[in-house]
């Protein structure tokens, strides 16, 4: 019996649970010592494409679609993300500077598996590549369903169903695109970055260019860290 089986005709549960089980993952990483973080994220990255395996019967616009202005969106997104990257745009400035947190600003925890197992050994690549095949083909299809698809729509209406993917509504979209971007560290871009993919639902009526969209950016920034040595961004 599939896992989805029992809440799959609750088309909320269905598209809200797998992305909650991967955030609870998420939030283990680095819980059971450093080396946790890399092996952690391995698992979920397994559990991530199950999870989509499971969902794909059940949420069917949760469909792959490559479309030239999911590659340009796709690209203006990355360079954007690293572009304006400064220390007013990350989370933990944000809050000391705005008064919120009194601690001591202090460097986010790097993800790099080049200083837990040494410099191009066999499980710093390896973990390398999870991270950019993770980012590229799992992040992509199970946070557009949860933003996209549910979170946009719901705001919108409780029978989100109803709600066409390609209607703007003004609320719906600022909320998703104020907590798609508060989600990552890097807020601001964060915030642009959920505007832009939802734009692209909203112009193609689909789901697929979103999640195509998103995928050349974490695949782009994911390059550029192993590349350029940017680990913060990871």
């Amino acid at each position: 019996m599939r896992f989805l089986g029992k809440i799959h005709n609750s088309p909320a549960s269905v598209r809200v649970a797998p992305f909650v089980i991967f955030v609870l993952l998420t939030a283990l990483q680095g819980k059971f010592g450093a080396v946790s973080a890399f092996w952690v994220y391995f698992a979920k990255t397994l559990v991530g494409a199950w999870l989509i395996w499971e969902m794909r019967p059940f949420v069917t616009e949760m469909r792959w679609v490559v479309s030239w202005e999911a590659v340009l969106v796709g690209t203006g997104i990355f360079a954007l993300w690293v572009g304006i990257s400064g220390e007013w745009t990350t989370q933990n400035s944000l809050w000391v500077k705005l008064g919120v947190s009194h601690l001591p600003e202090k460097t986010v925890a790097v993800w790099n598996p080049n200083n837990e197992f040494g410099a191009g050994s066999t499980l710093a690549w390896l973990f390398i590549a999870v991270r950019i095949l993770g980012s590229t083909f799992i992040v992509p299809p199970l946070e557009e369903v949860f933003y996209r698809s549910f979170l946009y729509r719901y705001i919108a209406s409780q029978n989100f169903l109803a709600v066409p993917l390609n209607k703007y509504l003004p609320t719906p979209f600022f909320v998703t695109a104020f907590v798609f971007g508060i989600s990552h560290n890097e807020w601001l871009a964060g915030i642009l970055c959920g505007a832009a993919f939802q734009w692209l639902v909203i112009r193609k009526n689909r789901l697929g260019d979103a999640m195509t969209a998103h995928a050349i950016t974490n695949l782009l920034l994911g390059i550029w860290v192993v590349t350029r040595g940017a680990w913060q961004f990871w």
